[in-house]
């Protein structure tokens, strides 16, 4: 079987703006430089694959049907533009809001790994041949549970996180391999530093 290396993209702040929670179609406003970037991607032969809390669906502000319908929604805007995520991965539960069976402690909402290890089993993915771009310090730190290198773009809650804003705090597991100023510069180091 033919092993595979991925770009881990988180959807929020890092592909689309960070407007708090999408519940309407019309939030979703994709950041500029990601239809280059996921484009970059889609030639360079790794596979892009979104991976992004949504904690929404826990704290009832919408289903998981609503945020497959915005997956779907972000697809069609980047195919407009030649782009393309091959798969998108994503955790509907939250440790203390919500009721059973989304209020839990799981092992797919970033920091924990598993949205990673499921895309791995998917998609016959070399954890250790791939990156994540991503906007939290809980991105990085998931990556590298995953044994994925992590690329911090500024953009979405980036800029704020490295000014130590707010409760997402770097952690030695949370430090990301390289800082970007948003996902077509991550892409653009990430390229140039594959081994």
């Amino acid at each position: 079987m033919q092993i595979n290396r991925a770009i881990f993209l988180d959807r929020d702040g890092t592909i689309n703006e960070e407007v708090g929670y999408i519940e309407q179609l019309d939030r979703l406003v994709i950041i500029p430089a990601a239809f280059e970037a996921i484009r970059l991607i889609n030639l360079s032969g790794f596979k892009a694959i979104v991976v992004t809390n949504q904690a929404g669906i826990a704290k009832g502000l919408f289903d998981e049907t609503f945020v497959k319908q915005t997956n779907d929604h972000l697809q069609e805007s980047l195919k407009q533009k030649g782009a393309a995520i091959d798969a998108f991965y994503f955790c509907p539960h939250h440790p203390t809001e919500g009721a059973p069976p989304y209020r839990q402690v799981c092992d797919c909402r970033k920091p924990a790994p598993g949205l990673f290890h499921q895309a791995a089993r998917d998609m016959a993915i070399d954890l250790t041949g791939s990156f994540m771009i991503g906007d939290r310090y809980r991105d990085m730190e998931a990556a590298h549970r995953a044994g994925v290198k992590g690329v911090l773009v500024k953009t979405g809650y980036g800029a704020d996180v490295l000014e130590n804003i707010g409760p997402d705090q770097e952690t030695p597991e949370g430090k990301p391999d390289h800082i970007a100023e948003n996902i077509l510069k991550a892409v653009h180091w990430i390229l140039e530093n594959r081994t």
